[in-house]
């Protein structure tokens, strides 16, 4: 009988720490590292071997939340069972302020108002390319979005989620016509193989760059300082194309 072929492990480097505080801590994800769903090739494996516990019974390392496996950014994990439960509950109940930086396809009215609001109902499983919006019961689905930068073909968002659909960022984006550049399941397949061979490009155009929440008797700021080169590098690129 033919050996069974063995998983292999990728080869990772350590996982970035933003912040510390008292039961939780926040990271960096890179993109293209899932947060649970890949035993040894996740984060929560990656980070299990780069903080090892003693006695796993007394500790925990848990994500509180989840991000796409393709987008970067901030993850708030609990190394407590206690906090773990309370900050759980801060993030159900809209408690915890959540920023992205997206990098989208299309331009935008520049004198219009720099702040604007994506409010198409969506339902809560995943949509797909022909259909963002999903199948089924659509629920509320709010997310505030601020033009940062543009160039001729591309735009820089600062986003903020008001409520916590599945890919609710990408679906509205699709749904405004402005797509994720990079997004493999809304955005289209030629402008994905554009920017792989013309622009080497090579991501999700999605950043969580920033977390505020309370902690207890403090409130907490977390601001990424590991915002992706390549969403700066299309923009720039973009930019000298057209001189």
């Amino acid at each position: 009988m033919a050996n069974k072929k063995e998983k292999t492990i990728k080869p990772m480097g350590k996982i970035h720490i933003a912040a510390r505080g008292t039961g939780w801590l926040c990271i960096e994800k890179p993109a293209g590292i899932s947060v649970h769903n890949e035993p040894g090739n996740d984060i929560v494996s990656i980070l299990g071997a780069q903080f090892p516990h003693n006695d796993p019974k007394k500790n925990l390392l848990q994500p509180v939340h989840r991000l796409d496996k393709d987008t970067s950014g901030l993850l708030l994990l609990a190394t407590e069972s206690e906090v773990l439960t309370r900050l759980s509950a801060m993030f159900a109940q809209g408690e915890v302020k959540k920023k992205y930086l997206a990098l989208v396809h299309g331009t935008f009215d520049m004198n219009a108002e720099t702040t604007s609001l994506w409010d198409t109902p969506l339902s809560k499983e995943a949509g797909g390319r022909n259909n963002p919006a999903g199948k089924g019961k659509k629920v509320t689905a709010m997310t505030r979005y601020t033009l940062l930068e543009h160039s001729p073909h591309y735009a820089l968002l600062e986003i903020e989620l008001l409520t916590g659909r599945k890919h609710q960022i990408r679906r509205h984006a699709k749904l405004a016509g402005h797509p994720v550049t990079g997004d493999s399941r809304y955005g289209s397949q030629r402008s994905i193989q554009f920017l792989k061979e013309r622009c080497n490009y090579h991501r999700l155009g999605l950043h969580a760059f920033q977390l505020s929440f309370q902690d207890e008797s403090s409130q907490v700021s977390i601001t990424s300082d590991m915002v992706p080169l390549e969403m700066n590098a299309l923009l720039e690129q973009d930019r000298a194309q057209d001189r």
